[in-house]
């Protein structure tokens, strides 16, 4: 099979209607056909009707004047017939002398002056005014024949003609219906990662091809999104990483040029174990971030009571962060990994702490297609502006919201909950007034 689209088109169109075309003209040599019998049968039915009124009248001239004609008595004996057929005799003494209705037949005769045996087609009737007379009428078939063939030669003749005709539309008309196929491949093929805002040239018409050229310019839409969203993330990556990095090399030759103060040496090292203790916690949450994007954080899921999880959790973020922590509601078991579970909780503690919240409530409840956990707390909320987006990666509040955080908390609070098969949002309000993560996860 070609591997050319254009050709495969146009191989099926040209059999297709070659078939059909072919068919077409079998079916209209039969037509014909029938058209020149039913012809040569009205001939024959004017001929007998004229011939027996002149019977009935008394009259057999009109026999002897006709072409080819002949009557013969009840007991098969030829009364009178045409001169052309001489002796010769176009129905046997038998089948006259049996004839009882109307009969079609066909045989060969020489006719003519050459006498030359031709194919006759016969119409035998009986006469009807009760001297049991049989009449018989006839007429040349060799025209007929020869017609027939004339229009199935002309007929197998413009076959081929018509269709290479078609086959030659057939590829023009692919070739025009593809051109915008080509035209948006080649514009496609020339789009580089350097022309970001370049797109295909519509195409006219509202049909398949114009969809999918708008379909292509939205995803390459898409694309200069997520390529805007990568460079974003790089871009912040390397912000976030500068700052640990230049405090560490700071401490370090603050250490090196006191290497006689024993003192200042151990806070130097201290700050830049605290700085690297950064880096690592930054680079781990990056690093969680691009498996999820590439489908591979994957959470080790058993039976996990999640009131008993989240009150341990609350006992032992309360006193680090700072805040009143309760944890209420149904003891619900879930299949989930539990150490992401503390890690959902503890991003959401550490936001409310850095918002400026007092207290957090962790609320576990049954619901229609699992359980819901909501982490509320009773701070200033999150700002509208930053609400849509507040699981993209660096996405900070207002400063008292943002200090002493990357912007990854959320983002990985999300990839975790992905790959728990569930589904979490943010809202403001109820039940303490502030910020308000619900996650829901399959029971």
């Amino acid at each position: 099979m070609p591997r050319s689209l254009r050709t495969r088109l146009v191989l099926i169109f040209s059999a297709g209607t070659a078939g059909a075309l072919l068919l077409c003209l079998f079916l209209l040599g039969l037509v014909l056909d029938d058209q020149l019998g039913n012809a040569v049968g009205a001939d024959l039915y004017d001929r007998r009707d004229h011939l027996l009124t002149a019977l009935e009248e008394g009259d057999t001239g009109p026999i002897r004047h006709d072409s080819l004609a002949q009557l013969y008595a009840e007991d098969g004996s030829l009364i009178t017939g045409s001169p052309a057929l001489a002796r010769h005799r176009l129905l046997t003494p038998a089948l006259a002398a049996a004839l009882t209705d109307d009969t079609m037949l066909d045989i060969e005769l020489p006719i003519g002056a050459g006498r030359t045996v031709v194919p006759v087609s016969i119409l035998a009737v009986p006469v009807g005014d009760g001297s049991g007379n049989v009449l018989a009428v006839a007429t040349d078939a060799e025209i007929i024949e020869g017609a027939t063939d004339r229009q199935w030669m002309v007929l197998l003749a413009s076959a081929p003609v018509l269709i290479a005709g078609l086959v030659g539309a057939g590829w023009l008309l692919v070739r025009a219906a593809l051109r915008p196929v080509e035209v948006l491949s080649q514009e496609a093929a020339a789009i580089s990662s350097l022309d970001s805002d370049r797109r295909l040239r519509p195409v006219p018409g509202d049909d398949e091809l114009a969809t999918l050229g708008r379909t292509l310019n939205r995803m390459l839409d898409r694309l200069q999104t997520a390529f805007a969203r990568e460079r974003t993330f790089v871009d912040d990556a390397s912000h976030e990483l500068r700052t640990p990095l230049t405090v560490l090399r700071g401490e370090i030759e603050l250490a090196l040029g006191a290497l006689d103060d024993r003192d200042e040496v151990e806070q130097s090292l201290l700050a830049a174990r605290e700085q690297t203790d950064r880096l690592i916690r930054l680079t781990e949450h990056m690093l969680l971030l691009a498996r999820h994007r590439s489908g591979e954080v994957v959470a080790d899921r058993r039976p996990v009571d999640l009131l008993d999880l989240a009150s341990e959790e609350a006992r032992l973020l309360g006193p680090t962060l700072g805040l009143d922590i309760e944890a209420r509601g149904e003891p619900v078991v879930v299949p989930a990994d539990a150490d992401r579970l503390r890690q959902i909780l503890a991003n959401a503690a550490a936001n409310s702490a850095a918002a400026g919240a007092t207290r957090l409530l962790f609320l576990i409840e049954h619901e229609h297609a699992g359980v819901r956990l909501e982490c509320a707390d009773d701070g200033p909320g999150v700002p509208g502006d930053v609400l849509g987006s507040v699981f993209e990666r660096f996405v900070r509040g207002d400063a008292a919201r943002g200090a002493g955080g990357s912007g990854l908390g959320l983002s990985i609070v999300r990839a975790i909950v992905s790959a728990h098969d569930g589904r979490v949002e943010v809202r403001n309000g109820p039940p303490l007034g502030g910020a308000v993560l619900t996650v829901h996860l399959p029971a």
